[in-house]
């Protein structure tokens, strides 16, 4: 197995050079300005080129390693530059010009700060002509953006990042502007390749004493524990498997399933696994019931997400874009394997979304299961265990409200951010129905009935739930004993979607 832990002391020069031709995304957007920066955001180039042609050391990092485009070595800002980025690996010097060998992007962490560099095989472009090997390893981009979002801000001591690929989620972790770097990092790979390319980015963004393990799924750490588990794992259903970085070679959304299954036996009490999915849609099969089911099964609460849903046609056409096959020979026949593969399995969609799974050792774990499509508060990990708190509070409520007297000793609290909607025709005296609607966070709206509404109102956590009914109840003429059954059928759901928060079950 190759040696994926030795130095890189040459790269230490090159991210000197970074730091000071100020090679970071806020760098290079204020250097594209929106019309090119959007346009690169969209794969195009063109525009980029024409904002980085005057020879600045940042213009010419941009365009050689961003944009992958030759610098000529005598332009101003790769004078003294040029031999450094060649002795680290980074680039080559052929013809009078420079030219990257390997894709190297600033990384934005998720409060918008400079989190590091990911070093990854150079990116494939439509027209480019180009083959994308086997071993590919890509680099930055909108899932693993996604994941990083998600994962939860509380500290951890022991972290691993399972299918590293260029390392990303281990360096998004690590950032001390969201939270404190974990005492241990360990970052895994099926492929030699990527563990090597995330040794370089590791150390060219100053992380130091990251453990780098070879092997596939769980088994490199079979026998350790951690904190918390992340992967943007590769998880593309396909029906060849040839493209390690996005299909594991099983069938169907199996991988996913050993995943999501087997990596909470990894971890220690209170710990979290977070990970990005597809999951298959089948006809006369609930989806829900398939995913949710993994979720059960690996024993932890659990929060899954479904984000989108795409017809095969689609995903397929999704995929073959991605490694850059659109007109090429191979297009239409593997084209045709793709919805050969998805007809033979019955499937009627491919969903894509979340999946958050806590440790807490509880005999019956609850686990949600739901779609969300709009926009929601970013990043979610910032207040990803407070959904955890309502999926697992709701079930606890809901025991407590079922016993005699149970009302008296719950004391609950509006959510922060919750505010009141009434809808109804101008004038009226009555509102046709009422909302309470997340300002925040997830944004979720409910139409509520008066006593959801007067609790809103008046829950600090200070006064038990029974008092405070009774009293709503005298208000609004409603009879005491109706209003405190209607409030233990509802409120369990809109703890668990996170209008109300528990602030002492007794």
């Amino acid at each position: 197995m190759p040696d994926h832990h030795e130095p890189l002391p040459l790269l230490r020069p090159v991210r000197a050079a970074f730091d000071e031709a100020g090679y970071t995304v806020a760098g290079v957007r204020e250097l594209l300005g929106p019309v090119a920066g959007g346009a690169l955001a969209r794969d195009e180039i063109v525009p980029a080129l024409r904002a980085t042609g005057g020879g600045t050391e940042l213009e010419a990092l941009t365009r050689l390693f961003w944009l992958q485009v030759p610098v000529p070595a005598d332009v101003p800002g790769m004078k003294g530059l040029a031999d450094v980025l060649v002795a680290a690996g980074l680039a080559g010097v052929s013809a009078g010009e420079v030219r990257a060998v390997l894709h190297v992007e600033p990384l934005e962490s998720v409060n918008g700060g400079h989190a590091g560099y990911a070093v990854s095989d150079l990116k494939v472009r439509p027209g480019d002509g180009a083959v994308l090997g086997a071993d590919h390893v890509v680099g930055v981009g909108g899932a693993s953006g996604n994941l990083a979002r998600l994962v939860v801000h509380s500290p951890v001591d022991n972290f691993l990042d399972l299918g590293t690929g260029c390392g990303v989620q281990a360096l998004h972790v690590a950032d001390r502007a969201v939270r404190p770097r974990p005492a241990r990092i360990t970052a895994t790979d099926v492929n030699p390749r990527a563990l090597r390319l995330a040794a370089m980015s590791f150390a060219l963004s100053g992380l130091d004493g990251v453990e780098l393990l070879e092997g596939s799924l769980l088994e490199p750490v079979r026998d350790r524990r951690f904190d918390l588990i992340v992967s943007n794992p590769p998880f593309v259903v396909g029906p060849s498997g040839r493209l390690v970085y996005r299909e594991s070679g099983l069938p169907g959304d199996e991988f996913c399933r050993r995943l999501v299954t087997g990596a909470p036996g990894l971890l220690n009490d209170g710990g979290h696994c977070q990970f990005l999915a597809n999951w298959l849609h089948i006809e006369g099969v609930s989806w829900e019931e398939r995913v949710g089911g993994w979720a059960r099964e690996s024993g932890c609460d659990g929060w899954i997400v479904q984000r989108d849903v795409q017809d095969p046609a689609e995903y397929a056409e999704l995929w073959l874009r991605d490694s850059c096959e659109s007109g090429t020979a191979e297009y239409r026949s593997r084209y045709d394997a793709w919805l050969d593969d998805f007809e033979r399995q019955g499937v009627t969609g491919i969903g894509f979304g979340w999946i958050t799974l806590r440790c807490t050792g509880a005999a019956a774990p609850t686990v949600r299961v739901e779609e969300l499509r709009h926009a929601v508060e970013q990043p979610v990990g910032g207040y990803v265990g407070h959904v955890l708190d309502g999926v697992s509070g709701s079930r606890e409520f809901s025991t407590v409200c079922g016993q005699s007297g149970g009302l008296d000793r719950v004391r609950l609290r509006t959510a922060a951010g919750v505010v009141q909607e009434q809808v109804g025709p101008p004038g009226a005296e009555d509102p046709e129905r009422i909302l309470l609607r997340q300002s925040g966070r997830l944004r979720r709206a409910a139409g509520v009935g008066t006593v959801e509404a007067g609790l809103a109102g008046v829950c600090d956590g200070t006064l038990p739930l029974g008092p405070l009914l009774d009293a709503i109840a005298q208000l609004t003429g409603i009879d005491p004993g109706e209003a405190r059954a209607h409030a233990a059928a509802v409120l369990p759901e809109l703890v668990a979607d996170g209008f109300f928060e528990i602030a002492s079950l007794s």
